[in-house]
C-alpha cells in the first residue's frame, strides 16, 4: 500500500512539475517584450558610457599632444588629428546608435 501512495505521489509532482514548466514558457511575447524593455533602458547608461571613455580618450590624447608638442616633434599635428578623430568617432557612433535604434 504505502508502495502505491509514494508512486501517485510521485506522479502527481511529476505532473505538476511539467505543468508549471510548460506555464512559464506559454506566453513568449510577454517574455521577448520585457527583454526590450530592459535592454532599451540600457542604452542610456551605454551611451553615457561611451562618452565618458570618449572624454577621458580626449584627455590622454591632450596629455601626449602636448609632451609632443613641448619636445618639438614634427608629427605633433598628426597625432592631434589622430586622437581628435577619435573622440568625433566615439559621440558620432553614440548618436548614430542612438537613432537608428530609435532610442530617445
Amino acid at each position: 500500500m504505502r508502495s502505491l501512495i509514494k508512486t501517485a505521489f510521485l506522479s502527481v509532482s511529476v505532473v505538476g512539475a511539467a505543468n508549471s514548466l510548460f506555464a512559464q514558457t506559454a506566453d513568449g511575447n510577454a517574455g521577448i517584450t520585457q527583454a526590450t524593455t530592459l535592454i532599451a533602458s540600457y542604452f542610456d547608461t551605454g551611451i553615457n558610457l561611451m562618452y565618458a571613455i570618449g572624454a577621458v580618450v580626449g584627455l590622454i590624447g591632450a596629455v601626449k599632444v602636448y609632451n609632443k608638442w613641448s619636445h618639438g616633434d614634427h608629427d605633433t599635428g598628426k597625432v592631434a588629428a589622430a586622437w581628435f578623430g577619435a573622440c568625433i568617432f566615439l559621440v558620432v557612433v553614440a548618436t548614430v546608435i542612438k537613432s537608428f535604434f530609435g532610442v530617445a
